[in-house]
């Protein structure tokens, strides 16, 4: 078995979370990369699974130490992997970073630069942007404001699609996990 990098990204709502949490529970021998953002935690996240939450100004010193394999900027919130787990874990095992899709590109980019690891990218979508913008609205917290930025990024990510490697349409959930599981053991057990 070969380590890969696996980047998964989509808009929020299509599910991205469902399936990677699918996978780990098929492939428990992946490391998932848990990101740091300065966001506040939703109801239910603790810190260090869902995220590692930091403030600003710390998420801006380390910007300035280098400590990330990729960061960006959205929804008035900064988001980012940390480059010392993403090089530790792909010693060990494939990685899977569950990002948006400018982030994906930069981390997509680094790895393949260094040249050691392969990179694979998945693009989740859902199954409409109707079925999108009703997941969106069922968590209850976004406004009209913020609800036009999402759609705007939506059409943004889904434009990215084909760039990606792969594209999962996620319409039910079932098959959406069992592709992406096949995704990861076709792609790990190339030579």
């Amino acid at each position: 078995m070969r380590n890969v990098l696996f980047i998964i990204s989509g808009p929020s709502g299509a599910g991205k979370g469902t399936l990677v949490k699918g996978l780990m529970e098929k492939r428990p021998d992946l490391f998932l990369s848990v990101s740091v953002t300065t966001r506040s935690p939703r109801p239910g996240e603790k810190e260090g699974e869902a995220y590692y939450f930091v403030t600003k100004e710390e998420f801006e010193r380390r910007i300035a130490d280098g400590e990330f394999l990729e960061y960006n900027n959205h929804f008035e919130n900064y988001y980012g992997t940390r480059l010392a787990d993403v090089k530790r874990e792909l010693k060990k095992h494939s990685v899977i970073l569950e990002i948006e899709p400018c982030g994906g590109f930069k981390a997509a980019e680094r790895v393949k630069r260094a040249g050691e690891y392969a990179v694979v990218l998945i693009m989740i979508t859902p199954p409409s942007l109707l079925a999108l913008e009703e997941r969106i609205r069922h968590r209850g917290k976004e406004t009209e404001e913020q609800m036009r930025e999402r759609r705007e990024r939506v059409a943004f990510e889904l434009a990215q699609a084909e760039k990606y490697d792969y594209t999962i349409l996620n319409d039910d959930l079932e098959t959406a996990t069992a592709e992406l599981i096949a995704i990861v053991d076709k792609e790990t057990n190339k030579d």
